[in-house]
């Protein structure tokens, strides 16, 4: 079985929308700032030499206009290889391949898939897909790049309604930029303390 690992680029409010374009969103590319060679190796690193991408429709329908057209790099070589799993309904739509349509259930699509003795699979963007991983215990990682900057609106990486859960740091890096990478592991459901007198 092969692992599922939600990789998120956010800000310190969680939002992950990066497109002006995009439901009226007002702030575009605004990761561009930040962009650093050590920050494209720690995200190169993190996505591994071979990986297979999970990928809601609107974020497939993103990236396949523009990744598919990038100049050669280690990043575009590497997403532009990995077979894609597109949540959709319309999968007979669907030219950036290596790929394939979930299914109609969802949920059990990715189990499918998970069970196969493939490369790991990424799941990036694609917010729709975060809670019900998360919800059915099908995500074993989270890894969050967090930049320091505040939107204050915007789609956020976690849904209203995700159910609660505890995570474990696993590991972090600082970059000089000030954007934060830290990976953390699923450690079951949320633990609460109790208030004392």
């Amino acid at each position: 079985m092969r692992k599922l690992r939600i990789m998120e680029h956010i800000s310190l409010d969680g939002v992950i929308q990066h497109s002006a374009d995009d439901d009226d969103f007002p702030y575009s590319d605004w990761t561009a700032p930040y962009r650093t060679p050590a920050g494209r190796d720690a995200i190169l690193a993190a996505y591994g030499g071979c990986f297979d991408l999970l990928l809601g429709r609107r974020t497939y329908d993103m990236w396949s206009g523009f990744w598919p057209k990038a100049p050669t790099s280690p990043m575009a070589d590497r997403l532009n290889a990995a077979k894609k799993y597109i949540a959709t309904h319309r999968p007979e739509s669907l030219a950036w391949g290596p790929f394939e349509g979930l299914g109609p259930d969802i949920v059990e699509g990715i189990r499918r898939i998970k069970a196969q003795d493939d490369p790991d699979l990424i799941l990036s963007g694609s917010s729709t897909l975060t809670s019900p991983l998360l919800e059915h215990g099908l995500a074993d990682e989270v890894l969050l790049v967090v930049y320091p900057v505040l939107w204050g609106t915007g789609k956020r990486v976690f849904e209203e309604g995700t159910p609660p859960r505890s995570f474990e740091l696993v590991s972090t890096k600082a970059l000089a930029s000030g954007v934060i990478l830290s990976t953390y592991q699923l450690n079951g459901p949320l633990r609460t303390g109790t208030m004392g007198g």
